[in-house]
């Protein structure tokens, strides 16, 4: 079994490797939420440089729909080739791109599938991915063809609670919030990114910035309270 063990680049908490290492385990999508900032999108590229393993980044918008992460069927350039060109256009499979999801489940080994940001999409998004993330597998009925994952990829998926997810996603998926870093673990996340900072200097840092932090999520209780 793939473990692991995070990277020199990113730190993790015991609790984050633990719930990467259950979900790789399962084969089940690991949904994680937590903060601005705190690592969400950059844990499934340190999951992939730590596994040796290629990663395939579907980025959500808005306007993002499920079945454009299986495949897109382009009717516009077979209209074209229709009417202008010489290409036999009797041949479907030609004008069948795959998307993200759907080159993960063709791809010879298995890589990371980052979803990212999925709560920025409409609320059914989530649901209409249930069944292709339980079978791994989706039919394309232009060509009557069905792409079956040949290596169950490891799913990463990221939100930012800007919505709630629909409950039926998130029983079929193992949940982690990243909090925070607390002072001992901001100490080793700088020492990775600064190792010849002064201790003197990261202490004195440190502790005004969790000073205004602390004053800064008051603020923003006594706004919600209102």
């Amino acid at each position: 079994m793939n473990y692991f063990k995070g990277t020199d680049e990113y730190v993790l908490s015991p609790q984050l490797m633990d719930s990467v290492n259950v979900s790789i385990a399962l084969g089940r999508p690991l949904l994680v939420k937590g903060e601005p900032g705190t690592g969400k999108t950059l844990l499934a590229h340190s999951i992939a440089k730590g596994l040796d393993k290629k990663i395939i980044v579907w980025n959500v918008k808005s306007t993002t729909k499920a079945k454009e992460g299986l495949y897109v069927y382009d009717t516009v350039q077979r209209l074209n080739d229709a009417r202008f060109g010489d290409k036999d256009i009797t041949d479907i499979k030609q004008y069948i791109k795959l998307g993200k999801l759907g080159e993960a489940f063709n791809s010879e080994e298995q890589v990371v599938l980052l979803i990212d940001e999925i709560d920025k999409a409409e609320l059914e998004f989530p649901n209409d991915l249930l069944n292709e993330l339980d079978e791994m597998s989706f039919y394309i009925p232009e060509t009557g063809e069905t792409i079956r994952a040949k290596h169950r990829p490891i799913v990463i998926i990221t939100s930012n609670s800007e919505k709630e997810l629909p409950d039926p996603f998130l029983r079929r998926c193992v949940f982690h919030y990243i909090d925070f870093p607390e002072e001992n673990l901001m100490i080793d996340i700088i020492k990775v990114h600064y190792p010849d900072i002064e201790a003197k200097l990261m202490k004195e840092a440190l502790k005004k910035f969790y000073l205004i932090r602390k004053f800064d999520m008051l603020e923003k209780s006594l706004q919600q309270a209102n």
